[in-house]
């Protein structure tokens, strides 16, 4: 193997390139905009580098820099110009980079120094396997899988800040529990509708009760007793100055407006997602309680199987697995998650833990076992060992190609 190594410090605009031989000295150093001509460009510079100097491989290395490498990895990857040359691209993690290069403690303060340093990560091997791009239908789909995943978190800042300004006029309400859902259709209709405490407080039980059974479409068991509920909560609720009340009322209505705007974007997502697995097959539906979507976000986060030689090392790469602190003898038997890992694939996995809690007996069994062992953050600490026992399941289901037969009992 006679390689040569390809450093690329990635920004939204230009990318800083830096050739380097096999025995780590300097080829060349320049930058080229990031677009096509600019990689049209980088390439005729990696193939006079590769003739110049009679080297037969080339390893090219970048950062995972939000979406601004994505572009240049597939371009990359298509240009059969470097194919003779058996081409290798890695998309290194920021935190591997920056570790590797505290271990220089000379470096000039450029704006070359960082593609220097990933093109010198690359000649030490320190770094994950080859990127996964083997199958576009995985990054289509991760497209969308991430979207949604980010609709998501909007959605839960979302309800975070309603919460908290529904505090402000229905101080009660928003602390007891009168709705089974808090942001169902009937809680959100009377908080949007009644323009003050007062008024929900005092107005006829009758008219609030029809009302509840109308929103409710008749779902309330006991529609007066809710109603009762809300008008107790309403009354022991503070009071607002009109000028200020008016104001929260449409805050409340118009987040009222994002959550549902949110929602229905979740769902189109969901029915985007579902279509597209029906284009890749898998084993991970054949776990009861975990659907299209909550798969589609584990395998194309995973995208190859034997990219892990274990179920450890997957565990590892979703941020499953515990530090270990160790001195002389003594080892603590509390420890951190570690924080490094892909985030998208550790929600999915967290979801679709939660998920089989609720399906599936043996999850159910050990999620409550969990939860009862400590005393504090309970429900954290059992969803993450319930998601790193899933992974042992996903890791043999894809590593086999086989369909997950629930125990009985």
């Amino acid at each position: 193997m006679n390689p040569l190594y390809v450093g690329i410090d990635v920004s939204g605009r230009n990318n800083v390139v830096f050739l380097m031989k096999p025995d780590g000295s300097k080829i060349k150093n320049f930058s080229v905009p990031n677009s096509k001509d600019g990689s049209q460009k980088l390439v005729k510079e990696i193939l006079a580098a590769l003739t110049s100097f009679a080297l037969t491989d080339v390893i090219i290395g970048l950062e995972a820099t939000s979406v601004y490498g994505d572009n240049l990895v597939c371009f990359l990857r298509e240009n059969g110009s470097l194919v003779p040359f058996n081409r290798k691209i890695h998309v290194l993690n920021p935190k591997q980079v920056n570790k590797f290069k505290e271990s220089y403690n000379d470096l000039p303060k450029n704006d070359d120094v960082d593609s220097f340093v990933i093109a010198d990560c690359l000649r030490f091997g320190r770094i994950n396997k080859e990127v996964y791009l083997d199958d576009y239908r995985y990054k289509a789909l991760q497209n969308l899988t991430r979207a949604r995943f980010l609709a998501v978190q909007n959605l839960t800042r979302e309800k975070q800040r309603f919460m908290n300004v529904l505090f402000k006029k229905y101080s009660s309400l928003a602390q007891e529990k009168v709705f089974s859902d808090t942001f169902g259709t009937t809680a959100l209709a009377v908080y949007e509708k009644f323009d003050s405490a007062d008024i929900l407080a005092y107005m006829d039980l009758h008219e609030l009760t029809a009302f509840l059974r109308e929103k409710g479409k008749n779902h309330f068991p006991n529609p007066e007793e809710v109603a009762k509920a809300i008008q107790k909560a309403a009354r022991s609720s503070y009071r607002l100055p009109k000028t200020v009340n008016d104001s929260v009322n449409q805050v409340l209505s118009i987040s009222i407006t994002s959550m549902k705007a949110l929602e229905a974007q979740i769902k189109e997502f969901d029915k985007a997602i579902a279509a597209q697995m029906e284009l890749i097959p898998n084993t991970l539906t054949s776990i009861k309680g975990i659907g299209p979507v909550y798969s589609a976000g584990i395998i194309t986060e995973i995208g190859d199987i034997n990219r892990f030689p274990n179920q450890a090392k997957l565990a590892k790469y979703a941020g499953l697995a515990w530090g270990q602190h160790q001195s002389g003898e003594f080892e603590a038997q509390n420890t951190r998650l570690i924080r490094t890992g892909n985030r998208f694939l550790k929600y999915y996995l967290g979801e679709a833990a939660m998920s089989l809690v609720r399906c599936d007996a043996e999850y159910s069994r050990f999620y409550h076992l969990k939860y009862k062992e400590v005393n504090k953050y309970q429900h954290k600490r059992a969803l993450a060992l319930t998601a790193r026992k899933l992974v042992r399941l996903v890791y043999r289901l894809l590593k086999d190609n086989r369909l997950y037969i629930a125990p009985k009992g």
